[in-house]
């Protein structure tokens, strides 16, 4: 929207949105939410819409009554296709004597494309550019015979002549502007239209490449004789379904069981993979420590989650510590211990300190949700700490030094915990468990 005056039990009023400030749309909803962060947070792009707004409510007190200009919406986000912008929104009253066509004229140009003060602007625009702007940058709309008027801005539009269709972009310049950001953000604007013009069959295609390209990596699956039976012991945890749905993504046939079941469902079931779910309390309170033995006896790998990962270390003869403050629906930072001995196939005996983070970044996001935690000074030696918080050093991963034996404290299935990463974690777990299924040769 440009400009729009309609008449209210007040009198003629009129309403403008400044729109500046612009990022990409993210891969998803939840990089969505990050880059509205980075938006909000970035003194550039505020001063930008503030320079806009100032100059917009200076129009209006050139028509409108003393002190009915106001702002009355501040930073806002509108979502577009490919983009988000930041927008203010600005209202205010007529004086008698002015219609809506004077408010319309008195807002021209749009200081969202000129620039401010806006008649140096214009004539540096003048003077620098090399083409007229003409159709872009006005605006389209319609004026009523009861005095009202509504217009939106020719910026995302195709404009088609003689066969011919053009496509036009700017951005904000400012004194803090890095000039290829401001670039990139003309290209960014204009992509739309651009694919929009394209012929069907290659827009299609790009599309399609587009929306690949937007979504987190699909779950890593391996081919299998048969695919990997997992046993979900569920610790009454507020999650064990969604780590379920996880699992069942990678192609794992999952079943999962309430903890305390008896020891013959290991030799009925025969799962090529126990995980340890998380859970609330301690895992004494579940027997964990019981059921590892259980499944070290029959040489069953065993991934833990959280809890699960409390249990292990417990287990091992570790002792766990209380955090000052609960991390509970935190994210973190954490980075991946990679020694050579983790970075070389093959090393490290039984274990799967070869897959756990293949393909994840040396530093990513997590999501905690813990109180307890393993103490690094009572850790047991064979169980290798292969990540750990950034912040304060907090253990979040261990794998056995020979044991098909690993797990994570944080939560892989939560939304803190990029899909892309959670996914690509668990999938390595279970690559790992069908290639070592694949060299014992039990595929049934």
């Amino acid at each position: 929207m440009f400009v729009r005056v309609e008449p209210d039990t007040s009198g003629l009023r009129v309403e403008t949105c400044p729109i500046s400030g612009t990022i990409r749309r993210g891969r998803d909803a939840l990089e969505d939410a990050d880059n509205i962060k980075t938006i909000l947070s970035d003194p550039k792009e505020e001063s930008e819409l503030t320079m806009c707004t100032d100059v917009d409510r200076n129009d209006k007190s050139r028509i409108c009554q003393p002190g009915s200009v106001k702002v009355i919406g501040r930073r806002q986000i509108e979502m577009y296709s490919r983009l988000i912008h930041t927008v203010d929104h600005v209202e205010g009253y007529l004086r008698e004597g002015f219609d809506a066509l004077d408010a319309f004229l008195c807002h021209m140009w749009a200081v969202t494309v000129t620039g401010a003060p806006k008649l140096w602007a214009m004539r540096f625009v003048e003077k620098m550019e090399r083409s007229h702007r003409a159709w872009y940058g006005g605006a389209i709309g319609f004026a009523g015979f009861d005095g009202r008027i509504n217009t939106g801005l020719t910026l995302r539009t195709v404009h088609v002549q003689d066969g011919a269709a053009a496509v036009r972009a700017g951005a904000t310049l400012l004194y803090d502007s890095t000039p290829a950001a401001e670039e990139a953000e003309t290209e960014l604007k204009a992509s739309a239209m651009r694919d929009a013009l394209r012929e069907a069959n290659e827009a299609a295609g790009k599309c399609a490449k587009a929306r690949d390209a937007t979504q987190p990596a699909p779950a890593k699956k391996v081919a299998a004789a048969a695919p990997c039976r997992i046993i979900l012991v569920d610790h009454q945890d507020s999650f064990v379904h969604t780590l379920a749905n996880y699992l069942k993504q990678t192609g794992a046939e999952v079943t999962t069981v309430r903890f305390g079941f008896p020891a013959s469902l290991l030799d009925e079931r025969k799962p090529d993979l126990v995980v340890l779910s998380p859970g609330p309390g301690n895992p004494r309170d579940f027997g964990c420590s019981q059921l590892i033995g259980h499944l070290l006896k029959r040489n069953i790998p065993v991934f833990g989650v959280c809890l699960g990962l409390q249990a292990i270390v417990e287990h091992f003869g570790g002792e766990l510590g209380v955090l000052p403050h609960p991390q509970h629906g935190k994210p973190a930072s954490v980075a991946v211990a990679r020694s050579e001995g983790v970075r070389k196939k093959g090393s490290g005996g039984g274990g799967m300190s070869n897959v756990l983070f293949e393909g994840v970044p040396d530093t990513f996001q997590v999501a905690r949700y813990h109180s307890l935690y393993s103490l690094k000074e009572k850790h047991p030696k064979e169980l290798r700490a292969t990540a750990s918080t950034v912040s304060d050093g907090v253990i979040m991963a261990i794998e056995h030094e020979s044991l098909p034996l690993s797990a994570v404290q944080f939560h892989p299935e939560s939304i803190l915990t990029s899909p892309e990463h959670g996914m690509r974690i668990l999938s390595n777990v279970v690559s790992s468990v069908l290639k070592k299924r694949e060299t014992n040769g039990t595929t049934a």
